[in-house]
Formats: C-alpha cells, structure tokens, sequence
C-alpha cells in the first residue's frame, strides 16, 4: 500500500534541499541556538563557495591548486598527525627529516645526508626563521667584539614579499629596502653591496620575484658582498627567499648558481605549496649548516613524553603537508619533477610569445625564469588599462592580477600570468583565445573611467 506521509527521511531530503522561507539566515556573529546537522551545513556551505572563483582558472596565485588524487587522498588520511608531536608520530617525523636531507641535496647543501633544516606552516614563517638566524649571528658578533646591537638592517629590493616587511617591523630590524629603477626591477649586484654597513644583519636575493617571476642575481650579489669584504668592508652573510624558484631552478636551469653552492649564502627557504606541488601550506627553511642556525633558537621541549628538539614559529600544526611533501618526492623523483616544470615553463613561454604577438601588449618578463610572465600595455594604448583587460577575463572566469609597481616605477601597471603545473597547452590556448576576444573588443570600444585608486595596490 503506498502512503503519502511525511516520514522522517521525507523530512531529511527536505531540510537538505529547500530551506524555510522563515528559516534563520546563516549565522554570522554569534554561534546558533541549534545547529542544521552535518549534511545541511555541508549543503549550505558549498552554494556559498560556488561565488569563489575557480582555483584551476586562477592565474593570479603561485600556490598549487592540484594534486594528483592519490596525493590528496594521503593528506585526507594523515590530516589527524600533528607535526609538533614527534614522539607519537616518530614516521611522520622521519618523513620531515627526509625532505630537508633531499632539499639539502637539491639546494648543495655541504656535509652529505645530514641536513639542517625543518619544516614550516609556508615560506612566510621559513622566511622569519632564516632572518631571525641572521639578526642573532650579527648580535653575538657585535657583543663578542664590543660592539652596539642598537640599529640591525637588512638589506633587500622593494619587491621583496611582505613577509619581510613583517621580519622587519616584529623583530625590530631597519628594512633597507632597494627602489626599482628603470628597466631594474629587483635588487642587482651593485645595489646590494652599496646599502650594506657595520649594522646589516644580511641581504636577501631573491629567486623569483612575486611582481615578475624573474630571479635576482644571487651569485653576482655573492660576488659583490665578497669583494666588500675583501676590501675592508662589513662581512656580510646572505638569505635566498626561494619560495617558488627553489623548486624551479634545480629542475629548468639546473646550471644556474644561487644556492648553497655560494659560500656567503647561509640559508633558503621554499614554498613546498608552490611549486613544490603540494596544497597549502607547507614550507621549508633550510641552513647551510648547524653552526648558521644559532643554539639560542632551537628549543629542547618536553612534550607528550618525548623531548625533542623544535625551532618554529608555530607549533602544533597538521602533518599532513609534510606527508604529501614526501608522496610528491617519491612519486615524481627527479625526473618526474624536471618533466611538470620544464612543461610549466614552455607553457609560460608559449603564452608570453602569442600575448607579445598580439599588438597592443609588451613584454616585461616572458616566462623564461620562473614559469611566470609580466606585460603591460604600450605607450601608444590610451582607451583602456590593463585594469580593464583583467576585469574583461574576471567576466571569462580568468583570474589575472592587474597592479602597479612600487616606488619609482609607480608609472607602470602590469598583468601577471602564474603558469603551475595543471596548466595544459589546450588550457593555455582557451586563455590566449579570450585575451585576444576581450583585447579586441577594448581596441574598438575603449573602456569607461576607474574609480580614483582603484587597483593600484600589490601585495601578494
């Protein structure tokens, strides 16, 4: 006999799918009376990130927005590990020490399979490590001479990623940051040995810029900071912020030196959720040695039953990067690695050359570095902005920055293209096809005013 009652899983269908007119609106400042049940809430939340862009379109981000579904699996399993425990989770602890010994081998590190290093929540919190270790070296070589601690500085361009504007201003460090000049856009040999005095706690070269994706002469600012000492100068020690080219140079131009090939470079930090090819956040702050990482920064906890060893910012965080990290190192291996960024840069490459082809656009960086290229419009282009191109594409479901450079060179606006790996030839194809429609379309109709400052800002 069939009925027509509304029985309890009529009910559950229905809370799932049509939501009381009168039904509370989502919570938004104070937790809820009643909660909606797992399946609702799960509902709920989806339609909402349904307005988030789609992160495979998503040209403006250097963090990896695919795995392979083995790996993610992986993290999904081991997302209950916490890294900080190392006594309960002796395995997962092993697969950390293994990732820094083979980033030590990858990055030169001296003294064979024992590498000094560990990971972290992303290359912001690497990065802080690797600027503390400097700021403490120089204040034991000042007190052991005599000397004031007062007034530490650090040298670097102004391209640099905010994180080290934070450095900075938490440990109470003089930025002395480089402006662009020119066609300079980041911090060049001769720049960075002229700003440094008694006072510089190091220099950062960076591997990869975020506003171009080219790299910084490392090894000719090496050799500048070489000869400043030799001559009587300050001697000076240098941090290389490799957050995406550290796992782009070892594997595309593996005949560049920048790493610990360089004496004066004493430690490196990387992004393993950039192209280390692992969901956010996982990084990695390596040192050349023990002696470059200061004793009065590494703490001996008592935790859980176990005393270990611990020189991090944050400490309990999940294991499950450093898990994908290792799946990614053995999956791949050194040949997999070369084949997904040697095939990201041709696909940087090919679109710098189609976008550079199209007419209205130049060139600032082609992809040839990091697989990363920067155009601007040219001089003669005055209907429109590259602030229009972006917003036409935002329309296709591209993601494309659009901003400004900093301090003199505020003049020129630039949009950025992030080729990751995922990126395909064909996807890079449907790309160029809609830059060139919306191009077109600005050429022959122009583009109405902006609001007073809009898009002037670039802080990623």
């Amino acid at each position: 006999m069939q009925t027509t009652g509304h029985g309890p899983a009529t009910t559950q269908l229905a809370s799932s799918l049509v939501q009381d007119a009168e039904a509370a609106p989502l919570p938004r400042h104070r937790l809820p009376d009643s909660g909606t049940g797992g399946e609702v809430a799960h509902d709920l939340i989806t339609n909402e990130l349904f307005l988030d862009g789609s992160a495979r379109l998503n040209l403006a981000t250097f963090v990896t927005t695919w795995m392979p579904p083995h790996g993610a699996a992986l993290m999904a399993e081991t997302a209950d590990k916490n890294m900080i425990d190392k006594d309960e989770y002796p395995q997962t602890a092993e697969m950390e020490r293994r990732c820094v010994n083979i980033l030590g081998d990858l990055w030169h590190a001296p003294g064979g399979a024992d590498a000094t290093g560990t990971s972290t929540t992303g290359s912001s919190e690497a990065a802080m490590l690797g600027g503390m270790a400097l700021k403490w070296r120089w204040r034991e070589r000042r007190r052991a001479a005599g000397l004031s601690t007062d007034q530490p500085n650090l040298v670097m361009g102004v391209n640099v990623q905010v994180c080290w504007d934070k450095f900075c201003r938490y440990w109470d460090v003089e930025p002395r940051l480089v402006p662009m000049e020119g066609d300079r856009f980041h911090l060049d040999a001769e720049q960075a040995a002229a700003h440094c005095d008694e006072n510089t706690i190091g220099v950062v070269a960076i591997l990869g810029s975020t506003f171009d994706g080219s790299y910084e002469p490392v090894a000719e600012i090496a050799d500048a900071l070489d000869a400043l000492a030799a001559g009587g100068g300050p001697d000076v020690p240098m941090h290389v912020d490799a957050a995406s080219g550290g796992f782009v140079a070892p594997f595309v131009q593996p005949e560049l030196v920048w790493d610990f090939q360089l004496p004066r470079v004493q430690s490196i930090n990387a992004s393993g959720h950039k192209y280390g090819l692992v969901y956010p956040g996982v990084g990695w702050a390596l040192w050349r040695d023990a002696a470059a990482l200061p004793d009065d920064l590494v703490f001996k906890v008592n935790y859980l039953g176990g005393s270990m060893p611990t020189f991090a910012l944050n400490f309990s965080r999940p294991g499950s990067e450093v898990v994908a990290q290792y799946f990614m190192f053995l999956s791949l291996g050194r040949d997999g690695f070369t084949a997904v960024q040697q095939s990201s840069s041709a696909v940087a490459r090919h679109i710098a050359s189609d976008v550079a082809a199209m007419g209205p656009y130049r060139a600032i960086t082609d992809g040839s570095e990091l697989p990363v290229l920067a155009f601007a419009l040219k001089p003669e282009v005055t209907g429109y902005t590259v602030f229009d191109v972006s917003d036409r594409l935002r329309e296709r479901g591209w993601l494309v920055p659009a901003y400004t450079f900093p301090e003199n060179r505020t003049d020129l606006s630039v949009l950025r293209v992030v080729v990751r790996a995922g990126m395909t030839r064909d996807m890079a194809d449907l790309f160029l096809a809609d830059l060139r429609k919306q191009t077109e379309v600005l050429e022959q109709c122009g583009a109405g005013p902006r609001p007073a400052g809009e898009g002037q800002a670039f802080r990623h």
